[in-house]
């Protein structure tokens, strides 16, 4: 069995309130499973998961008050033919213990949330109903982590992604910590995150970078 990446670690003990100490440092920790990366950003504290060297890491301008993810230093890190993930705010909630009101969706792999959540995340699971799509399935370091895509985005306001995320945490053991990826510019989808109960850990952006010498862009998770 392998060894969870130490990157999980520290998002389940962020979820309990332990976070990395606010001194100002930068993490360096192995790169996430099939050739993807990432920098995460915590209060004060700065964890990059890559296959660089610490050192070239921290002369690339790698900071704990916003360098970590500066523009210029995540293109150094994917390289120029790499490819960046949008910034999201990191959120967690936990399951709920409620009947599971939403069906598997096995008619959905075409759809392009479902195509997105398959090129980062592995054991994608599709649920839903008439209001949208939930996705569930390991994500970043093998957290478990869910998205949403409401139908329609202006019927029935906010309350529908709000209510579809309080049925979508019933999908995970009662008190499990669930996460997800939310950028802050979707306004209305990170308080209907907020309002369903999740909460802000910190911030971070997924590459996939291509190395020199390394034969071509890494695959996807």
């Amino acid at each position: 069995m392998n060894e969870p990446h130490p990157l999980l670690t520290l998002f389940l003990d962020a979820a309990d309130g332990r976070f990395p100490p606010p001194d100002g440092q930068v993490t360096v920790l192995p790169p996430l499973p099939r050739g993807l990366e990432c920098s995460v950003a915590f209060t004060a504290h700065a964890v990059i998961a890559t296959a660089s060297a610490a050192s070239d890491v921290r002369a690339a301008g790698a900071d704990a008050y916003g360098g970590s993810l500066a523009p210029d230093f995540l293109r150094h890190l994917a390289g120029p033919d790499g490819h960046m993930e949008t910034l999201d705010a990191v959120l967690v909630a936990r399951g709920a213990p409620a009947p599971h009101r939403l069906r598997e969706r096995l008619d959905a792999d075409d759809h392009p949330r479902v195509r997105y959540a398959r090129s980062l995340r592995g054991d994608v699971r599709v649920y839903g109903d008439e209001r949208g799509l939930v996705t569930l399935a390991d994500g970043t370091a093998g957290r478990r982590e869910l998205s949403i895509e409401l139908d329609d985005v202006d019927a029935g306001g906010a309350g529908r992604g709000r209510s579809l995320l309080k049925d979508a945490l019933t999908l995970v053991p009662t008190g499990e910590a669930v996460f997800a990826a939310v950028s802050p510019g979707n306004a209305r989808s990170l308080r209907a995150f907020l309002a369903a109960g999740f909460e802000p850990l910190g911030s971070e952006v997924v590459l996939r970078p291509v190395r020199s010498g390394g034969g071509g862009p890494m695959t996807d998770r």
